[in-house]
């Protein structure tokens, strides 16, 4: 009986010790793929701004317009909002920011994430709460997704989350 006791107390040590770490292994899991989610659309916006006329950043121009290849579909997103945002990252362009499912042609440039925008991994959320500002982005509350501004080209996690390290998920 005695050594079954000492048995149940060691394990409890061992758990003690050991389940703190699974958790913090997570939230660092959490921290890479968001540092490495933001490194990759920071890029892909960053190659669409060096690469179409007057240095734009994508989402400021009509997505729609141009001669798309028969068969191909446009992209249908207005000038500042999501669908532009996401039309320009997803499919090729011309030089004027205008989208096609297909790219050749005019459409040359692109598409930048193949796969789009990827869900935010902390609170997997894949909303893009598009401004046209210019002033820095602040989250305010903690509803995750994305926050991207077209004027400024910030792209940011739209949450005032804290992780267990003390810093802010929206920081990186």
């Amino acid at each position: 009986l005695i050594e079954l006791l000492i048995v149940v107390i060691i394990l409890a040590i061992i758990s003690a010790i050991a389940i703190p770490q699974f958790s913090a292994a997570t939230a660092d899991a959490q921290n890479s793929a968001l540092d490495a989610n933001l490194a990759s659309v920071r890029n892909a916006i960053e190659q669409y701004r060096a690469q179409h006329t007057g240095f734009i950043y994508p989402g400021v121009n009509a997505s729609s317009g141009g001669t798309c290849p028969a068969g191909a579909t446009q992209g249908t997103g207005e000038a500042g909002s999501f669908q532009a945002f996401r039309d320009q990252m997803q499919f090729a362009s011309n030089a004027r920011g205008q989208t096609c499912s297909v790219a050749g042609g005019e459409f040359r440039f692109g598409p930048y994430l193949r796969q789009g925008v990827p869900n935010e991994p902390i609170n997997n959320v894949a909303t893009i709460t598009v401004t046209n500002t210019g002033v820095p982005i602040v989250p305010t509350a903690a509803i995750g997704g994305w926050a991207y501004d077209i004027r400024s080209g910030q792209f940011v996690m739209n949450s005032n989350a804290v992780g267990p390290d003390g810093r802010a998920f929206s920081a990186h």
